[in-house]
């Protein structure tokens, strides 16, 4: 494409943004490109990894995927779900494991990211803190333009994730 520049072409390549939805069983991912004041879906899905499997080996499941998906999309920045307080312990730390995994695998590819609170997510994607994961994933299916929810709801939240991001970065002017 390169080549096109001596013809007074310009090839404008849009913000990428990856968003995550951490867990150790699952984990949510979503990519989006932001291009002037449009943003389209360039791919979502979910790492797994069975619940069979040593918590050390789910971990490097997920490293490996990520490492992967990084280097396929070339993001310019993350967006990563915060670790807010559980109920269950076991859970949250779980997936706090996941996302140190996550933060690292970033860190690697000198990625920036930032983080924000589920509440954030909804008040940006549904204009209101208390929407339920229905409303969420309705939302990310209409702004997406998406043919369908995407499924599990882990992958809604990785791309509500990912807009949120773009959303906020608008609002504040701010870089990746």
């Amino acid at each position: 494409m390169d080549w096109l520049k001596p013809f007074g072409f310009a090839i404008t390549r849009g913000m990428t943004i990856i968003g995550f939805d951490p867990g150790t069983a699952r984990c949510g991912w979503g990519v989006v490109e932001e291009i002037g004041s449009s943003i389209k879906t360039r791919a979502y899905g979910l790492i797994e990894t069975p619940k069979t499997m040593a918590i050390e080996e789910r971990l490097l499941t997920i490293h490996t995927a990520l490492h992967s998906l990084l280097s396929k999309y070339k993001p310019d920045c993350a967006s990563i779900e915060e670790l807010y307080f559980q109920t269950n312990a076991k859970t949250a730390i779980a997936v706090g494991e996941a996302r140190g995994v996550l933060l690292l695998s970033c860190a690697e590819q000198n990625l920036s990211v930032v983080s924000y609170s589920p509440l954030t997510v909804k008040r940006t994607v549904c204009g209101i803190g208390s929407a339920d994961k229905k409303q969420v994933q309705y939302m990310v299916k209409s702004i997406l333009r998406l043919p369908e929810i995407p499924q599990p709801d882990d992958v809604a939240d990785a791309l509500a994730l990912a807009l949120t991001h773009a959303f906020s970065r608008k609002m504040k002017g701010v870089g990746a």
